[in-house]
């Protein structure tokens, strides 16, 4: 039971399911979750830090940067594909996809030292 409860905490903020469906196509690295979700590095930083525990993300460093993507877990997979197939056509998800897109543009370093954050 105690992993069903991290998974449907870790569902139930609208961040952490745009970050969910932001990860669902590409890797991404926090400099660009940041971009994304336009919040403070500390919450996003929280936000993934909720999405790991629960098994939805995971990451790897790569140098000093750390790049997280959907879990291969599979006590998670069902919820994430639900999620995928629920929200893909959400006006909201529509324009994350948008900016994501103009985002990726960026280079990571460069997007990260304007950001401010750490890797």
């Amino acid at each position: 039971m105690r992993e069903f409860i991290f998974l449907t905490k870790a569902l139930s903020d609208k961040n952490r399911i745009r970050v969910i469906l932001a990860l669902n196509k590409k890797e991404l690295c926090v400099c660009q979750i940041t971009r994304l979700l336009n919040l403070a590095p500390s919450t996003v930083s929280k936000h993934l830090s909720i999405l790991n525990h629960a098994r939805i993300i995971e990451s790897r460093k790569e140098g000093r940067w750390v790049h997280y993507c959907l879990a291969k877990d599979k006590t998670s997979s069902k919820a994430i594909g639900w999620v995928i197939n629920s929200l893909s056509k959400d006006s909201k998800i529509i324009e994350d996809r948008k900016r994501l897109k103009e985002i990726l543009k960026i280079d990571s370093e460069e997007l990260c030292k304007t950001e401010k954050i750490g890797r």
